[in-house]
């Protein structure tokens, strides 16, 4: 980009997507300040852990300079699936990865975040600071008014700052909606010791079962934890209208165990023997397609352009647009021009994957095994 002044460019947000754009300008000598709510990069948990595919994740690590980097910390091995029998616990189909198979390598979201960071110029990102409005006119710079009473004026806007987006509300009235279904975070550490059963369930990789109302999914992270995620259809607000919150531990699992009883033992372990609370994440997408009018300071990437269900494509996405909007900020004349050019590949794309993935979620919740396991039987 040739233009005088350079652009004054904010990124809202940083997660992956944010933090992957805002590494890839910055190789390329673009000046870009990231702004996230968190008070600092150990404010909280990550979460869980992601695999990064080759064909769009892996992508936008080469053009940050961090492949390399990433799969010195990925757990290859993190490929291993199992696909469950609900009510017998036998396994149905077993992945294993091939020597040297690179195709989605996984690593913890946090593993992923501090090695983003840690490339990043010092100061880079701006902490402590939540969005609360983006103001000014669709074709002039825009001011961004934080909670603690900052004020900064920007040429380029970037919402990476996920489902729940303040940087849409400037391009799009969309909002998320409850998909029906709903995710329950169960977490287990210390599992060759503590939980030697689950440890050998799980496996390197990850382990699911459904049975068409309800489902598992267990993963394994890195430093001998697991998460296992307990999928069901319900009520959004299904804890409170039990008369519970979250912290009602036992009585959460009086009640899971109450609607898994049909499971096989060894299934219904991973409802009850987690260490701590659960986490109650319902899970929700933006309409089908969710597009906006285009504007020359403001745009989106990742959730906050195309929430879907959670099926192994999110953290993918939306590192792919970080790549591509930074790459079109690099190569064209113009703020105007770069975003035109990165929301003609973009929206497309994602559109495409959301009506592909549109009420994906009941597939989270399926007992047929998905097409990959069926595909690879059939070739055995």
């Amino acid at each position: 980009m040739s233009t005088t002044p350079a652009p004054r460019i904010a990124i809202i947000g940083a997660g992956p997507g944010g933090l992957t754009c805002a590494r890839i300008l910055q190789r390329h000598g673009i000046t870009v300040t990231v702004y996230d709510h968190d008070s600092g990069p150990a404010a909280r948990n990550q979460g869980g852990t992601l695999d990064l595919h080759e064909d769009n994740g892996q992508i936008a690590l080469r053009e940050a300079g961090l492949l390399d980097d990433f799969f010195r910390l990925a757990r290859p091995e993190g490929q291993e699936m199992r696909q469950m029998d609900a009510a017998g616990g036998t396994v149905l189909f077993h992945h294993t990865p091939d020597e040297g198979e690179r195709f989605k390598p996984e690593i913890d979201r946090g593993t992923l975040r501090e090695l983003l960071l840690n490339s990043l110029k010092p100061d880079t990102v701006r902490w402590g600071h939540t969005l609360r409005s983006v103001d000014g006119p669709a074709a002039g710079p825009r001011l961004l008014r934080f909670a603690d009473g900052t004020v900064v004026e920007a040429d380029l806007v970037i919402g990476a700052d996920g489902a729940w987006s303040e940087v849409r509300r400037a391009l799009s009235g969309a909002t998320p909606q409850y998909s029906g279904i709903s995710f329950l975070e169960a977490w287990f550490q210390d599992i060759e010791n503590k939980h030697p059963d689950i440890a050998e369930l799980v496996g390197q990789g990850s382990a699911a079962a459904a049975d068409g109302e309800r489902g598992l999914f267990a993963q394994r992270n890195s430093g001998d934890h697991v998460r296992v995620y307990i999928i069901q259809r319900v009520p959004v607000d299904w804890i409170t209208a039990a008369g519970l919150t979250v912290e009602d531990t036992t009585a959460i699992r009086s009640l899971l165990l109450e609607r898994y009883r049909d499971w096989a033992p060894s299934l219904r372990r991973l409802l009850t023997d987690n260490d701590g609370l659960y986490i109650d994440r319902p899970i929700h997408a933006l309409p089908v397609p969710h597009t906006w009018d285009h504007q020359s300071a403001v745009t989106l990437l990742g959730d906050a352009a195309h929430l879907m269900p959670p099926l192994g494509v999110g953290v993918n996405l939306a590192m792919l647009d970080a790549c591509e909007l930074a790459l079109a900020l690099v190569q064209h004349e113009t703020v105007d021009d770069a975003l035109r050019a990165y929301e003609e590949s973009m929206l497309p794309r994602s559109t495409e994957m959301q009506r592909l993935l549109d009420h994906g979620a009941d597939d989270l919740l399926s007992d047929e095994l998905p097409d990959f396991a069926r595909n690879d039987m059939a070739a055995d």
